[in-house]
């Protein structure tokens, strides 16, 4: 049931958010008619398991989201500059990195991240490592991708 309530709270949060109706009852009952009935078929679907409603993850992850929008923000900047040159300075290159979280919402967190961070792009998720897209040289930094399975991992420890 928990996992039911944190379901519908999050749908309604991203409803509010998307739509930006507040004050229209009508529309505000259509968002409660649709929040409840997507949350209903799930349950009815069985997929309110432990992968698709972390919930012991949850609490912790929230520090790791606030350094990830840090680190998506300077890669933005990497990008920009480059986009921005009149001779970028592109070197494209695959490489592969540690991918230290032990479960599939862990390994499936840090390779989003990956994927959020402008310049990179998960190619492959392998059970030891994850091979990755590199714009630049400068974005192909291994240790720093290597620090943010390490965050991952660091979340999920505390979460279990």
């Amino acid at each position: 049931m928990g996992r039911f309530i944190i379901l519908v709270l999050a749908l309604a949060g991203l409803w509010l958010l998307l739509s930006g109706y507040f004050d229209v009852p009508l529309l505000l009952f259509f968002g409660v008619v649709s929040v409840l009935f997507s949350a209903w078929l799930a349950k009815r679907a069985g997929v309110l398991d432990d992968d698709s409603v972390p919930m012991g993850l949850m609490p912790r992850i929230l520090g790791y989201w606030i350094w990830l929008g840090g680190e998506i923000g300077k890669a933005n900047l990497i990008v920009m500059r480059q986009a921005l040159s009149v001779e970028p300075k592109l070197s494209p290159k695959f490489f592969t990195v540690p991918n230290p979280p032990k479960s599939s919402v862990g390994k499936a967190t840090f390779a989003n991240s990956i994927t959020l961070t402008p310049g990179t792009v998960s190619i492959d998720l392998r059970e030891n490592e994850i091979l990755v897209h590199g714009l630049t040289e400068e974005l192909c930094d291994v240790p720093a991708i290597t620090d943010m399975g390490e965050r991952v991992a660091k979340a999920e420890r505390r979460a279990q």
